[in-house]
């Protein structure tokens, strides 16, 4: 299969309208070619005229572990052009930002799930183009996580930079079709074109929307390892906004759930006991992990991994965001004290529960901390925003 950029680098006719016009581009450590060329260097070895770059969170090229550090801009030094930071003083282009090219490529591998904060920056970014009347070109990759949609939809007035739209946590959408999305949604007069893939079926095992076998997986952000954590991250990611550790800090960053005070054993029975269905299509291992850094660091960890790959992966039956629900209910019917809600600024909110945005609404943590509230629930609210953005996205697939 080839993706965006493969196209424009080998179809002469696709970079014509190019031709004397300045070229920015906005890329990250995964932009990268089927021989593992970074997009930067493809595009100025094909003669393309680059005149800027654009780093979104963790940097152009890959250089910030964690969230809420910052990267600079500076001058690329193969290139000898200004690279761009759009998480550093900025987050959105500014209006000098802009003046330095006339097209924006945007060459980001997603991992499907709204909180991912390249989504945030498309936005931001096709916001500024059609204020200031610049292209954007969309180079699209495969959603890793493939077709499937799950979560509640953010709520109105949760807007942040984890939470760019009313999409659910698991949204089905390439980068390419949520930058067509966007345009709909936020009624946008920009000049934006999308470079389709071609060949991509995301319904085809064993990869579901990543191309096993013909292509290599590299890191979009320092803690996306592996293609498992791509499907659990719709789930995993809420372990974000808890007191629980994700596994940052260990080799398998977000496959892990656990804590120095968790009995996983009894954990995982409860969570059996309470939803056995948001538990299938993949395998629950108890062990013990103890992180480097970040929470619970240097401390012996008693908790769980995901195991969504090889046979204990199923595609259409996998629900990571119920699973970590039932997690946190579980939890809280264990121990109802448990300080399991983590208070601190993140993503620069200061007055919101991470919980919260990550969530796109208190809906979540509502759910968890009412002790009449049932499975069937949060279920029924899930399920009827889940209908209501698949009938919203059928419009904007690329790909059928």
């Amino acid at each position: 299969m080839k993706f965006g950029l493969d196209r424009l680098l080998a179809e002469r006719k696709l970079r014509k309208p190019l031709a004397g016009r300045r070229v920015a581009l906005l890329a990250h450590p995964a932009s990268v070619t089927p021989d593992l060329t970074h997009s930067l260097d493809a595009l100025a070895a094909a003669g393309v005229r680059l005149s800027a770059a654009f780093g979104p969170q963790h940097g152009l090229r890959g250089d910030k572990q964690d969230n809420m550090v910052e990267s600079p801009d500076f001058t690329d030094p193969r290139h000898g052009i200004p690279v761009f930071s759009l998480y550093g003083e900025v987050r959105r282009p500014t209006a000098r930002m802009l003046e330095s090219f006339d097209v924006l490529l945007v060459d980001l591998q997603d991992l499907g799930c709204r909180i991912y904060t390249f989504i945030t920056t498309l936005r931001y970014v096709l916001e500024a183009a059609a204020r200031h009347r610049k292209a954007v070109w969309v180079l699209d990759r495969p959603n890793p996580a493939g077709r499937p949609v799950e979560g509640l939809r953010l709520r109105a007035g949760w807007e942040s930079f984890v939470g760019a739209g009313s999409l659910p946590m698991r949204h089905g959408l390439t980068m390419g079709e949520l930058a067509e999305w966007f345009r709909g949604a936020l009624k946008l007069d920009v000049d934006l074109q999308v470079l389709a893939m071609e060949g991509w079926q995301p319904a085809q095992a064993p990869g579901y929307g990543w191309p096993l076998g013909e292509r290599a997986w590299v890191n979009p952000s320092p803690n996306a390892p592996t293609l498992a954590m791509a499907r659990c991250y719709a789930g995993t990611v809420m372990l974000e906004g808890t007191t629980l550790s994700e596994g940052r800090g260990t080799t398998r960053p977000l496959e892990l759930l656990g804590a120095p005070d968790i009995e996983a054993r009894k954990l995982l029975a409860a969570m059996a006991k309470l939803a056995p269905q948001w538990l299938d299509g993949c395998r629950l291992r108890e062990c013990w992990f103890e992180p480097t850094f970040h929470k619970h660091a240097g401390k012996l960890c008693g908790g769980f991994q995901v195991h969504a790959e090889a046979s204990a992966y199923g595609h259409d039956t996998f629900r990571p965001w119920r699973l970590v629900a039932a997690a946190f209910k579980a939890l809280r019917q264990l121990r109802p004290e448990y300080p399991l809600w983590r208070d601190f600024a993140y993503e620069y909110e200061r007055d919101r529960l991470a919980i919260d945005l990550i969530n796109g609404s208190e809906l979540l943590r509502q759910w968890v901390d009412d002790r009449a509230a049932l499975p069937a629930d949060l279920d029924a609210a899930a399920a009827a925003d889940e209908k209501s953005w698949l009938a919203e996205r059928a419009s904007y697939l690329l790909y059928r």
